[in-house]
């Protein structure tokens, strides 16, 4: 173990101290991991726009102050009890949902959805006492997805942690811990195209063209890109146009953005028979889904998907492989780089559409 296991360690840490307010970078107290815990030392973490969201807090529960952050590459500091596959040294991504490795979930093949660990946007505490461990002057300071990655020191469930190689850079790998696996997964594990397919992308953010990274790797033949300003969206329009460059529809369509006319539309614009629409986008709450029968009847496939089927601990290392073996590109999804005192830079470039992923530098 590291000369500071056990005890309490002081560090920066990007605070959120109220809904859509900029980050006070502060120094915050880090409490040892308890049992099935481990505590990670941050090198990079990048902007994902579900921060951004729960940041804003227009839609959901506000819980600050706050620290956010769940898209990050660390090296593990120390570990707490009963942690038995992860020792200081290691490499790791952390992932904002979980696989306890026990529950049916996680002991099925087809699901990634684990009971323990699942993804819970509004719980700000560590599952196993409800207790932060982070605190300024003795109080508390509440956790992000189970993260909280803006900070030089967290810690995380060891469930929620991918021990991936140690040689993988992980200014570029931070990106697979969440948007990159979302979109890639998705296309790959889900839709799975066949080789030659004409694939169909909706939102070209950076999940919808993870997704298309996804078709390219498969052998599509023809990746069509449709981005949409919500408030020009034309439904039918969109599907028919598709339908006339396709000779009758996409062989796969893989939804992004999670505006409801556009999940119906990339249902609709898939080829029957055996066309395959993957919806990864999360609507609005009150959102509903409306389609005729029929286009299920003429054997039209629709599914969804959760962090793109993967399992966190089993399935994000080999990602990282794809990568270490050039069959799969990061880079061109890394538009911007700040140091971790300019992480209100990282917010800015997102709110103005200019970055797809901006990667923060926790030693700057």
């Amino acid at each position: 173990m590291s000369s500071t296991a056990g005890q309490v360690i002081k560090c920066r840490a990007a605070v959120a101290w109220e809904a859509g307010e900029p980050l006070v970078i502060e120094e915050v107290e880090v409490a040892p991991p308890r049992a099935m815990e481990v505590r990670v030392r941050i090198l990079y973490t990048s902007l994902c726009h579900t921060d951004v969201y729960f940041w804003e807090a227009k839609g959901q529960k506000p819980v600050f102050p706050r620290i956010f952050g769940h898209e990050a590459g660390g090296i593990v500091e120390s570990v707490g009890e009963g942690v038995t596959d992860l020792a200081p040294g290691d490499h790791v991504l952390p992932v904002f949902t979980g696989e306890c490795k026990e529950c049916a979930h996680c002991k099925s093949a087809e699901s990634n959805m684990c009971d323990l660990l699942r993804i819970n946007t509004d719980r700000g505490v560590m599952l196993s006492d409800g207790q932060s461990r982070f605190s300024i002057n003795g109080k508390p300071i509440y956790h992000f997805l189970g993260t909280s990655t803006f900070s030089e020191y967290t810690v995380i469930h060891v469930g929620c942690l991918a021990k991936i190689n140690p040689l993988a850079p992980l200014d570029k790998v931070c990106v697979v811990s969440c948007g990159l696996s979302t979109g890639f997964g998705a296309t790959v594990n889900v839709a799975k195209p066949p080789k030659g397919a004409t694939v169909a992308i909706f939102g070209l953010g950076a999940v919808g063209l993870a997704a298309a990274e996804g078709a390219r790797v498969s052998g599509a033949s023809r990746i069509i890109g449709v981005d949409l300003n919500p408030n020009r969206f034309e439904q039918g329009e969109i599907v028919s146009v598709i339908a006339e460059m396709t000779n009758g529809g996409v062989d796969r369509s893989i939804e992004c953005t999670g505006n409801i006319n556009a999940m119906i539309s990339a249902f609709e614009c898939v080829h029957d028979g055996w066309g395959v629409a993957v919806l990864v986008g999360v609507p609005h709450k009150d959102a509903v889904f409306k389609t005729h029968p029929v286009n299920f009847l003429n054997e039209r496939t629709l599914k969804g998907t959760f962090f793109g089927n993967y399992k966190p601990r089993t399935d994000i290392p080999g990602v990282v492989e794809k990568y270490m073996n050039k069959e799969l590109e990061l880079e061109k999804f890394i538009t911007h780089s700040v140091p971790f005192s300019e992480i209100n830079k990282a917010f800015e470039y997102m709110l103005k559409g200019e970055s797809l992923r901006c990667i923060i530098h926790m030693d700057g």
